[in-house]
Formats: structure tokens, sequence, C-alpha cells
């Protein structure tokens, strides 16, 4: 027995020398060695790599933020001001809502308007009406229009890691009854402005107010201010125009007027298409 196990191990060792040589020998040659011929079919097939039953892995994204669109002004006067925002509520192409207010009144002598993501702007308004509700309990009186933009640069800057998505700008009068409106970016830096412009139609609109209101680039001026009423037309113009540009800007105005008497609400119709 251990003889024929050598003498298989020694004839496997003597003709594994020759198979591999006939590899390299011509069909003629692997014919009279008695190698058998590789068919055509096997000789043109490619070796193929095994596929994977399981399904290939696909990149997810998720967003937080939704952009609904939306256009905000505030202009301030000697004793009055003017905060408006347009009513219609987007998603892309789509008009959700024709009738979505985007101002708030917080108190007798102050407003804001926001633009950006709807369920943002809510939750915001939301949360600092709640706050001017305390104030008012412990002190007995109505938060300061400067005390509000204060508490909203506060608000806005507790949320920076994970910022609510909207901009906002608050109108009404401070402590000596002249006019003011803050302007805002999404994480609270504020100042304060003599007028300012928010949302999706901001860049058509700021041109106006640059040149009609704060009288840049420009050699005429008005000999006395506007009064209230003037300034109510000139926003009723500037948004007329905007809308006309703007797919976002559209429907309706809302237009909150806030003077020393107390606050009055007027809405002005823009296109609908």
């Amino acid at each position: 027995r251990r003889r024929s196990q050598a003498e298989r191990r020694a004839r496997r060792m003597l003709s594994a020398p020759a198979a591999m040589a006939g590899f390299s020998m011509g069909s003629d040659a692997r014919m009279s060695a008695g190698i058998p011929m590789m068919s055509a079919h096997h000789a043109a097939a490619k070796p193929s790599m095994p596929t994977s039953q399981v399904e290939q892995p696909r990149e997810q994204r998720f967003s937080p933020y939704q952009n609904n669109g939306g256009t905000c002004i505030a202009l301030a006067g000697k004793d009055f001001c003017i905060v408006a925002a347009d009513s219609r509520l987007s998603l892309g192409y789509s008009i959700l809502s024709r009738e979505t207010t985007k101002v708030c009144q917080l108190t007798s002598k102050c407003c804001m308007a926001t633009s950006g993501c709807n369920s943002d702007m809510n939750t915001l308004h939301k949360q600092l009406k709640f706050r001017l509700a305390m104030y008012q309990h412990q002190h007995g009186k109505e938060l300061a229009t400067p005390g509000i933009g204060q508490m909203l640069a506060n608000t806005l800057y507790m949320r920076r890691f994970f910022p609510y998505y909207c901009f906002n700008v608050v109108g009404g009068l401070d402590d000596e009854g002249v006019g003011c409106v803050y302007g805002y970016d999404a994480i609270g830096c504020t100042e304060r402005l003599q007028y300012g412009a928010t949302g999706t139609g901001s860049s058509l609109i700021e041109p106006f107010l640059d040149n009609l209101v704060a009288y840049k680039n420009t050699d005429k001026k008005y000999a006395t201010e506007r009064n209230a009423e003037e300034t109510l037309e000139l926003m009723k113009d500037i948004f007329s125009s905007a809308g006309e540009r703007d797919i976002y800007t559209g429907d309706f105005v809302d237009i909150y007027i806030i003077e020393k008497s107390g606050t009055r609400y007027e809405q002005f119709a823009l296109k609908k298409d």
C-alpha cells in the first residue's frame, strides 16, 4: 500500500509539467500529446464577477426646513410705524393657501412680520406671545417695543444651533412715541432701522425703499416727511410692484398701522396668479 501511494504521487509530479506545457502548445501539438482541447465557447467566455443579491445602499437626504415664501416690510415714521406682509403660502410652484397671515400683533404698539418656514413662524409667534403675557402679569404693563426687539434677538440666538428658519422684522413705537424698526437674521443679529424688508421679494423691494425712503442715489427729496397715509400708499405701490415679479408674493397684503391713538388694520388685494 505504501508503494502504490508513492507511485501515484510520482506519476502526478511527472504529469504536471506536461499539462502546463500543453497550454503553451498549438492545437496540433496538444492533440498529438493527448491533451484535450478547450472548446471555442469556453475560450471566448470571460470570467464574471459575482453579483450580490442584497440591494445596494441608497443615499437618503432629509431637511427639516422648507421656505414657504412671502414678503414682509416694516417702515417707521416720525410718530407712526407700518408693518405689512402678503398672505400667500407657497411650496415650490404650488400655492398652499391664499389667506395665511404673516403679521402678528404682539402688543398695542408693536407688531412683527415673519417669512420663511410656516411651522417655525407659528412656533416663534406662540412663544413670544406667551413670554409677553408672563411679563405683563408680573409687571402690570406691556413690554416696550425696544424690549420686544431684544427679547426676539435673545430667543433666536438661544436656538442658534438649530435655528428657527424664519426671517423677522419688528415694528412699533418706542417709549417716546417715535417709530422704530428692528431687522434680524436667522440667529438673532439685530439692529434698529428706519425700514426693513425680508422674504423672497426683499431683493426687489429694498432698492425702492433705499431710493424713496432713505433718498439714496437721488437728488430729489421731499420737503416734508411723509405722513402715515402717504406712507401707506407707498407701501401698497411697493407690494404691487413686488407681486408682479415674485411668484411667492401675492393674493392679499395684511397692513397694520401703529400710531399713538392705537393700531388699525387694512387689507389690500394683489394679483392671484
